[in-house]
């Protein structure tokens, strides 16, 4: 079946509506807590979030592979497959913060084509199209102009991930750029897209945390890549991520983040 791209534009937004409704069923509502073999957290609102989008893939796309946070893959090797993070930031769901987010992707042949941040709690949904544009509740957004690291908003992603693995990288992120806050999860990649926060420094993402950005940061006129400067596929794996707005932040950070 071939659908034009504001088919499966609309087929985003409507699968990234589904999941936000079904988050915020759950959400400050008394939960149970699982965890996993790495210790994070799990509770029913990730795997039923999972659960209704995976339904609805398999009604609307049945062709499709599908790579889920919580209930594993299937036909990767199909051209196309989703991406799904349910939750991201499920710590911050649990705590109550509404900066949790809903992450999707439609790749083809391992490449990201379309991506999504729903952040249910805020009423946002940001969508990207490689090729195409980049979106916040249908209006169009783009990064900002910065190219000057010392003077650059910065966000740090699992700051203290890095403060114990990369001890060296840590010092120069905290001599990096003129505003430095810490974050987590997605939203931080979203600021970047809308223009509000010029560049995110991430580690230790998962295919799901950081397949849904790519589109999205392209489309906004972004770049994002790995800690060497490497692009973002199915094929990545685990990784570090570097977003930024424009071409030379984007390489200062890679420096910042070398070894």
């Amino acid at each position: 079946m071939l659908m034009g791209n504001d088919t499966m534009m609309a087929h985003a937004e409507q699968i990234a509506n589904l999941a936000g409704q079904a988050a915020l069923g759950y959400f400050r509502n008394l939960l149970e807590v699982e965890l996993k073999d790495d210790e994070s957290p799990v509770t029913q609102a990730d795997r039923g979030v999972e659960l209704q989008v995976r339904a609805y893939l398999k009604s609307h796309f049945p062709q499709d592979g599908i790579l889920g946070e919580e209930f594993g893959q299937s036909d990767l090797s199909r051209d196309h497959v989703w991406s799904i993070d349910p939750i991201d930031g499920t710590r911050s769901f649990l705590s109550g913060h509404p900066l949790f987010g809903f992450l999707l992707a439609r790749l083809h042949k391992g490449t990201p084509n379309i991506g999504v941040i729903g952040m249910p709690a805020l009423n946002e949904t940001v969508i990207g199209e490689r090729g195409g544009d980049a979106t916040l509740n249908g209006e169009k957004i783009s990064v900002s102009s910065q190219t000057a690291l010392d003077h650059a908003i910065l966000f740090v992603n699992e700051g203290e991930k890095i403060f114990m693995r990369y001890p060296e990288v840590f010092s120069r992120l905290m001599s990096a750029g003129q505003t430095r806050r810490f974050g987590y999860d997605c939203y931080p990649h979203a600021l970047v897209a809308m223009g509000h926060v010029d560049a995110v420094v991430d580690d230790d993402l998962q295919p799901y945390d950081y397949l849904p950005l790519v589109p999205i940061i392209e489309a906004a006129g972004g770049i994002i890549t790995d800690w060497n400067g490497c692009a973002l596929t199915l094929a990545s794996g685990t990784s570090g991520v570097v977003t930024a707005a424009t071409a030379e932040l984007h390489a200062d950070l890679l420096n910042v983040v070398g070894s």
